[in-house]
């Protein structure tokens, strides 16, 4: 029975979850300096549009349609044929299949243009447009099925358990931001000049979107107007004031003085760690996971000028390491006693859920770099991803867009 208030709950933290692509459009465009802004917005935004086409067609069918092997879903749902507006067998059997799907449609925008971070400021249009097309087809769906849709990681003896996309979303789009950034190089001048955000109220403004919209991206998780919405919404702000008031101390004990960046950069490590266990942690758990990813991303993010990779706007160390962090302390964390629907972690004496959530951060790190990595590779090699270097001195909103932001 389709029931009302879990329905308008729903949709509601659908259009929560699309507020967060623009968002995110603005966090990366402050980041960047001015002559690169349109194009770096550009980036998250058509993702509303190239993979929602994407998710009609084939997208959603691959990810939540009936099982091929554990692998993947088939292509029954094509075109969205067969997905109405009564509940779905298997999925929120509260709400209408096509809220269902619009919802998810809305994880599956956002991922690929978290990615954008990584090759900020260097890469050409219409092949990042191909690659994130390719990437979502041939990564995000077959990990969404695996663990989300019916597939092989779901129905182990105890599954892999991603509340809100720690793995689905973060580690995945992670992994991709390493093997870009291994392909493509670092921008020119990386190493010897200062990239310098060129907005940072822009960011903050992009930081205020995104905090906003994950209370959809988590607490919609539940997919349903109940408790362990309740436990979710909570959880993720808790997660995300604990992550900001440790990076911020860190930069105080680092540098002398927090900055404005480093609070933003710690709400949204403690946000994207908080994502995988949201449903199945109580508050204090919640805060103690923030703290963590504020300490532990911090470093992270730091890592980039010890090795020496230029990961533009930090997603490897917020995203793909919040990601992974979150996941598995869901392994620890987790209980029924808060969510009888869940698992009990290694606190409450099950060591297995810790051990199937480090086999899946494994599985789909390897997995989405792997082919995210040859995805990368093989578009660089014939169509040349990197803008050319007088380009990538004009910037990409003249040289891509025949635009600009000030003029």
């Amino acid at each position: 029975m389709i029931d009302g208030a879990d329905t308008a709950f729903v949709l509601a933290a659908a259009g929560l979850v699309l507020l967060m692509t623009p968002g995110l459009a603005l966090f990366y465009g402050g980041m960047v300096r001015s002559k690169n802004v349109l194009g770096t917005i550009m980036q998250s935004l058509i993702m509303i549009s190239l993979i929602s086409f994407e998710w009609v067609y084939i997208g959603y069918s691959m990810s939540f349609g009936p099982d091929v092997g554990g692998v993947i879903g088939d292509l029954s749902w094509f075109a969205l044929n067969g997905v109405t507006n009564a509940p779905s067998a298997d999925y929120a059997t509260t709400i209408p299949q096509t809220v269902f799907m619009i919802y998810q449609c809305m994880f599956a925008v956002i991922t690929p243009a978290l990615i954008t971070g990584a090759f900020a400021e260097r890469v050409k249009f219409v092949p990042f447009a191909i690659f994130s097309l390719l990437w979502a087809v041939l990564v995000y769906n077959p990990v969404c099925h695996w663990i989300w849709g019916g597939g092989w990681m779901s129905t182990l003896a105890t599954p892999v358990l991603d509340f809100a996309g720690g793995l689905v979303v973060h580690v995945t789009c992670g992994a991709a931001a390493l093997a870009a950034i291994m392909v493509i190089g670092p921008r020119q001048g990386f190493g010897r000049e200062n990239f310098l955000p060129h907005n940072l109220p822009m960011t903050m403004l992009g930081t205020g979107l995104l905090w906003f919209g994950w209370f959809g991206f988590n607490g919609g998780s539940a997919l349903a107007a109940d408790g362990v919405a309740a436990t979710a919404f909570v959880a993720t702000h808790l997660a995300g004031m604990a992550g900001m008031a440790t990076w911020t101390l860190m930069e105080w004990f680092e540098l002398g003085k927090p900055t404005t960046l480093g609070a933003a950069s710690g709400a949204i490590a403690g946000l994207a760690t908080i994502t995988p266990v949201a449903g199945f942690v109580g508050p204090n758990s919640a805060i103690v996971i923030g703290l963590i990813a504020g300490v532990v991303c911090f470093f992270a993010v730091s890592m980039k000028s010890k090795f020496g990779y230029d990961d533009s706007l930090d997603v490897i160390g917020i995203h793909g390491v919040g990601g992974l962090v979150g996941s598995l302390l869901l392994g620890v964390f987790a209980s029924k006693s808060v969510n009888p629907g869940g698992a009990d972690g290694l606190l409450t004496g099950n060591i297995s859920q810790l051990l199937s959530q480090v086999m899946g951060v494994v599985v789909v790190g390897m997995y989405a770099f792997a082919v995210s990595w040859i995805l990368i590779k093989v578009l660089h090699t014939t169509m040349d991803m990197r803008l050319t270097e007088e380009n990538e001195v004009q910037g990409m909103d003249y040289s891509e867009h025949s635009e600009t932001a000030y003029n």
